[in-house]
């Protein structure tokens, strides 16, 4: 089992679901600094990453994404409510997964950051609706 920081919704639109902090990667910044500055920004927390768990590519708005599993460092979760509805620390288990994260591509990306043992697996998903077009393990 591990503990991840979730927040519900960025500016309040996701509200049906709990995800962890997210963000994108400002030009010229390393994917390590990015999501400390991220998780920073909007929890107020600080992380170590640790590993990358996974890499996940939305077709539909060509997104790349990029999992990070991380090591809590410091700080008290602050969330900034222009973009969080919500933020804590929840014992996520593949049993209890249902009742927090509800998007499909999202749920499939924590799962795999929760079983990672020195892989990174690739998904590649189509939106609205979700199809899931391929992956790589």
């Amino acid at each position: 089992m591990s503990k991840f920081p979730k927040h519900a919704g960025q500016s309040n639109k996701r509200s049906d679901t709990w995800e962890t902090p997210g963000g994108q990667v400002e030009e010229g910044e390393p994917l390590d600094k990015a999501v400390c500055r991220e998780i920073l920004e909007e929890t107020g927390i600080v992380i170590l990453p640790i590993e990358i768990t996974g890499v996940y590519y939305n077709a539909t708005k060509h997104l790349l994404s990029v999992v990070f599993r991380a090591k809590y460092v410091s700080g008290d979760i602050k969330i900034q409510p222009e973009e969080i509805k919500e933020a804590k620390f929840i014992q996520l288990t593949e049993e209890n997964i249902d009742r927090y994260i509800t998007r499909p591509h999202m749920k499939s990306r924590t799962i795999d950051c929760m079983k990672a043992k020195n892989f990174v697996p690739y998904e590649t998903w189509d939106v609205d609706p979700y199809n899931l077009l391929g992956r790589l393990f």
